[in-house]
Parts: structure tokens; C-alpha cells; sequence
């Protein structure tokens, strides 16, 4: 794929109505009887087949996908089941939890902080938050953190939902951890961890000692007037929440799905006693209540929103970063690679070799390959996956109902995410 930029791309003006767009009727109907809604702009009806087609081959019951491209919105696509228990629809006002895709947001409330010079990557985390330091964590930095060095991939015992917001008793627990190798020498996903330690951290720094979801929607989500929520607030419609089909835990089903994860990564599902076992279910429900549990903020698996928030979000970091008091400067810590650790790239929790961003979002890689070497963005559990692509000025998102083993390069999102370049390098050629 190639890497060049994208000068002087040409839009149609999209009214807020779909349905009187006649690039595309507000709805069609695929061969299986799905509704899909929504609007392509011109030259981007290849996703839209693509969107179909997951209906019609790939297993999809209910999903949406979203794309802005140089700040303009050329693809607002849903349909099939929010809830196939029931048999409900998927509205234009649906929203869904989208597990580690929330990373991504979290992590741009710490970028807007580094903006402001509230926050220093390369600072010791202790000099933040002094009951930190100990047990070998005093020399962590907020980069070994969000880079997933820190060794803090597992605490000393499970953290409850109705804990989340405990943040005095929660502080005690975080700063009684122990690295589980020395920080910086390997690189471990901190899949339930990272957020934890963040919230703590943006208490801490921000001047009215706001929560990341408090910060978030002050900051970010108000100002842009977008569908995404680190802690569900109290007037929400329960009835917008769609409905996810889990993936089971059981090691059978693991077994049948060994072919879909990245090599390495399926032998650390199926081992109950894994490192990556232990640290997905630091957190553990004990609400029993999707609504409400969705309520408690949890920064690194929490989020709910809609596939057009965060395609409009990553869309505006890869054009108008400014806009969102993003300087230069931390765009860069955005776009550039991470280095490695001491011990390389491979992840000790994941089984794999994997890529992130000095600021902690993922990069494309030899096994992630997404967008050009700018790219960054944020997958979750399941399938749903969201980033910024600049070289191209691109937003992409895409958030589903029944979630899949493959962790990243799911056949739905790859398949939307590849029509999606095909059309983006033929709208180039048709400019020259």
C-alpha cells in the first residue's frame, strides 16, 4: 500500500439526513434479508458491499462502521441485530461496548494533558503520585506504563465493578503491586491494569481532579458533540445498549477456534493458567446488570459508543489535531513507534510481537497491518477496532455485537478496512 499523502481530496457537502442523499438510499436490503442503513459518499460503495457481504458470509448479526476522511464523513453505515435475544433492530442511536478499543480514548485524555504540560512521558510516575513509588516501581515512567513495560500486568487479588469508582481504597491496592519482571526489560499487555493506574494518574494531574470519563466527556465528547462514554451517565436509554454475544472461556472452544489468533496468542487462551488469562480478568463483574455495569468507569474495557464518535475522533486527530488541543509535538508521540524493550518486541502476556505508539496506541505491523506508517488506533476483545491514519487524513471505526477469537485482523473489520484503502487509492488516482 502505498505511503504517499493525500493532497486536495474532493467531497460532496453530506446533509445530516441519510435519506435524502442520493449516493445512497437510507436503507437496502441484502440477500439475507438484513436492512443495512446509513449513507456511502461517491467512490466508497465498495465498504458498503463489504458491510453487506459480512451479513451475507461472514457471520454478522448486527454492527456498524464509520469513516471520515479529511474531516469530512464518507462512510455512516449499521444494521442487523442490536439484541438477537429479542430480535431488535440496530438504530442509527445504537450504541455498544467496545472493550479494549476504549484504550484509544483513554489515551488521548492523556494526550490532551502532555498538551496542556500537565504531563511528561519520560516523568517517573512517582513524581505524579508519591504513594506509588515502592516495590520496585519508583523509577516507572508514565511511557513504560502506557508502552506496557511496567511489569503491573496483574494485582494481588481481583478488583470488583463496584470497586471501580472506590478510588481512595483502589489507590491503597494500586500502590501495593509488585512489577512482575523489571520495568522496561520486557514488553506485557496490561489489559485490565493500564487504565486502572491511569485513572489514578489523571485524578492526580488535572486541576479540577477530574476522572477520565469526566475528563473525557468535558474535553473531548461535549465539545465535538460525540456517542462515547467512559462510564455511562444516568439519563442514558438503557434500551440503546446493544447486546454483545461473548466469546465462552472454555478451553474447547478455544481449541475449535485455535486458527483465527495471532500464532502464540492461541495457546495463551486455551491455558486457563496463562499470564494473559490472569491478566483479562483483573476485573471481575460482580453487578451482573450490562447497564449498570457500564455505569462504573473502567478505562480500559468500559467504553460504549458508537462506531461515527470514534471515526469522527480519530478523523479530526489525523487532519485537524489542533482542534482537539492536540500540538504537534504530541501528535508525534502518537505517530511514532515506540522503541522496544530491553528484551525486544515480543509480548509476554500476548505470545506475540507487537508495535505500539510512544504514547501507547497500537501501530501497523508485520501482523496488524493497518494504514500507513502514521496509522494508530486501538482494537478490542472481540473484534472492534478504531484509529487515525494522517499520511491519508483517515478515521475508521467499526463496532460489532458478536464478538470473534481472532483479537485483531477479524475478517469483518479487515475486509471493510481493505475496501476502504482500495477506494481511498482510486479517489488518489482519479485526482492526478
Amino acid at each position: 500500500m502505498t505511503r504517499e499523502k493525500l493532497n486536495d481530496f474532493k467531497f460532496f457537502r453530506l446533509p445530516l439526513i441519510a435519506a435524502l442523499l442520493p449516493i445512497f438510499a437510507s436503507a437496502c436490503t441484502g440477500k439475507n434479508g438484513v436492512e443495512i442503513h446509513g449513507y456511502v459518499a461517491d467512490g466508497y460503495e465498495e465498504v458498503r458491499t463489504e458491510f453487506i457481504r459480512n451479513f451475507e458470509r461472514r457471520g454478522e448479526v448486527g454492527a456498524a462502521c464509520s469513516v471520515f476522511v479529511d474531516g469530512k464523513p464518507v462512510v455512516d453505515l449499521w444494521g442487523g441485530l442490536k439484541n438477537e435475544t429479542r430480535g431488535e433492530t440496530w438504530e442509527q442511536d445504537t450504541v455498544v461496548r467496545v472493550y479494549s478499543t476504549t484504550k484509544g480514548m483513554s489515551l488521548i485524555v492523556l494526550a490532551k494533558m502532555h498538551s496542556d504540560g500537565l504531563l511528561d512521558l519520560d516523568e517517573r510516575i512517582s513524581t505524579y503520585w508519591p504513594e506509588f513509588a515502592g516495590n520496585g516501581k519508583e523509577d516507572i515512567t508514565v511511557a513504560q506504563l502506557v508502552q506496557h513495560k511496567s511489569g503491573l500486568v496483574i494485582l494481588s487479588r481481583p478488583v470488583m465493578v463496584s470497586e471501580l469508582e472506590n478510588f481512595n481504597e483502589l489507590s491503597k491496592l494500586l500502590e501495593n503491586s509488585k512489577p512482575l519482571w523489571e520495568p522496561g526489560l520486557r514488553q506485557g499487555y496490561c489489559a485490565a491494569t493500564l487504565g486502572l493506574f491511569e485513572q489514578q494518574l489523571v485524578r492526580r494531574i488535572d486541576p479540577k481532579g477530574r476522572s477520565i470519563g469526566q475528563y473525557f466527556r468535558e474535553e473531548i465528547a461535549e465539545p465535538l458533540g460525540v456517542d462515547f462514554y467512559i462510564g455511562l451517565p444516568e439519563d442514558m436509554n438503557p434500551g440503546r445498549l446493544a447486546e454483545l454475544q461473548m466469546i465462552s472461556p472454555s478451553p474447547l472452544k478455544g481449541l475449535i477456534n485455535l486458527h483465527k489468533p495471532p500464532k502464540g496468542l492461541a495457546g495463551q487462551i486455551i491455558n486457563q493458567k496463562s499470564l494473559f488469562n490472569q491478566a483479562f480478568f483483573v476485573i471481575v463483574d460482580d453487578i451482573g446488570d450490562p447497564f449498570r455495569e457500564l455505569s462504573y468507569e473502567e478505562p480500559s474495557g468500559g467504553g460504549v459508543g458508537d462506531a461515527r464518535s470514534l471515526a469522527k475522533i480519530y478523523g479530526m486527530l489525523a487532519t485537524k489535531p489542533e482542534e482537539l488541543g492536540i500540538t504537534p509535538e504530541t501528535l508525534s508521540l502518537m505517530t511514532d513507534f515506540a522503541p522496544p524493550a530491553e528484551e525486544g518486541y515480543l509480548d509476554a502476556v500476548m505470545g506475540f510481537e507487537s508495535h505500539g505508539s510512544r504514547l501507547g496506541h497500537l501501530k501497523p505491523d508485520a501482523i496488524f497491518d493497518f494504514g500507513s506508517e502514521s496509522a494508530f488506533g486501538f482494537s478490542g476483545t472481540g473484534g472492534s477496532f478504531a484509529f487515525a491514519d494522517p499520511d491519508y487524513g483517515v478515521g475508521f471505526a467499526y463496532v460489532m455485537t458478536k464478538m470473534d477469537y481472532y483479537g485483531i485482523n477479524d475478517p469483518r473489520e479487515t475486509a471493510l478496512r481493505e475496501a476502504l484503502y482500495r477506494s481511498v487509492l482510486r479517489q488518489q488516482g482519479a485526482e492526478r
